[in-house]
C-alpha cells in the first residue's frame, strides 16, 4: 500500500477497517482489542494470543489478520484503548492540576489493566489517544514556572516519565507479587527472619535497621502523591505549598 511516506504501509491506526463480510459475528478493531484487553487483564500478556481472542468472539483466528497483521499492532490497538481511559480526566484549570490529573489516571489505569504497566516505556505508544495525553501533558508542563524552552520542557517530561514508568511497574511488581506468595509470606518471613536479625544485630547497617523496625507501611496512592509533588517541585524550582 503506497503512502506519502514511501512504500511503508500505513500504520494499524490509519488502516480503513476491512469491508465488513456477510459473516454471523462483525468484527472491528475496537471490538478485537476490547476483547484482548479482558483476556490481558485475566490472564496476562503471557496468557493472551490470537487463538484465545477469535474463541472470544466466536469466530476463526484468521479473520482476525484481515484487522491485525500482528501481535504488536493488536498491542499497539490495546494501548491505546487504555490511553482513551486517561484521556478523560476532565477538565482542569492550571498546568499543575492538569498534569496530576493526567498522571493519577494512568495510576488508576495500570492498576486496573496491569499488563499496561508492562508497556510503559517499552516502545514509542504512538496512536492518536496517546499522542493526545502526550500533548496535553507537555502543553501543561511547558507553562510550569522554570520550564523555558524546548531543553527545559524535554528534560522535564524525561523526569516525569521516568517517574511514573518506575513508580508504576515497582507498584504492579509488589501487587503481583503479594498475590502470588499469600500465605509463604509466614513462611519467608520464618526461613529469612533469623538470618535478617543476626545481620541487622552487627551494627553495620543501621539505616537499614531503622527502616525494617520502625518504618510504617505507606500508603501506596499517598507515597505515589507525594513523591509526584516532588518531581513537580524539581522541575519547577517552585515547591508547592
Amino acid at each position: 500500500m503506497d503512502t506519502p511516506y514511501g512504500s511503508a504501509p500505513l500504520p494499524v491506526w490509519e488502516r480503513p477497517e476491512p469491508q465488513p463480510r456477510a459473516a454471523p459475528v462483525p468484527l472491528s478493531r475496537a471490538k478485537i482489542a476490547d476483547t484482548a484487553i479482558r483476556i490481558a487483564d485475566a490472564h496476562g500478556l503471557d496468557g493472551l494470543s490470537v487463538r484465545k481472542i477469535a474463541k472470544e468472539l466466536g469466530v476463526g483466528p484468521m479473520r482476525l489478520y484481515d484487522y491485525v497483521t500482528n501481535r504488536s499492532e493488536l498491542l499497539d490497538l490495546m494501548v491505546d484503548a487504555v490511553y482513551a481511559q486517561i484521556a478523560e480526566t476532565g477538565q482542569h484549570s492550571g498546568w499543575r492540576a492538569i498534569v496530576l490529573a493526567i498522571v493519577h489516571r494512568t495510576r488508576e489505569a495500570a492498576l486496573e489493566h496491569e499488563w499496561f504497566a508492562d508497556l510503559l516505556g517499552a516502545r514509542p505508544h504512538l496512536g492518536p489517544h496517546a499522542l493526545a495525553v502526550g500533548e496535553s501533558t507537555a502543553a501543561a508542563l511547558g507553562q510550569a514556572p522554570g520550564v523555558h524552552g524546548i531543553d527545559d520542557l524535554q528534560r522535564a517530561l524525561g523526569a516525569l516519565n521516568a517517574f511514573v514508568v518506575g513508580a508504576l511497574r515497582g507498584e504492579i511488581t509488589e501487587r503481583r507479587t503479594a498475590r502470588s506468595t499469600g500465605t509463604d509470606v509466614a513462611a519467608w518471613q520464618a526461613a529469612l527472619g533469623p538470618y535478617l536479625t543476626r545481620m541487622l544485630e552487627t551494627g553495620r547497617y543501621p539505616t537499614v535497621a531503622r527502616l525494617v523496625i520502625d518504618g510504617a507501611h505507606l500508603d501506596a496512592e499517598e507515597t505515589f502523591h507525594h513523591n509526584l509533588i516532588t518531581i513537580l517541585d524539581g522541575i519547577t524550582g517552585h515547591p508547592h505549598p
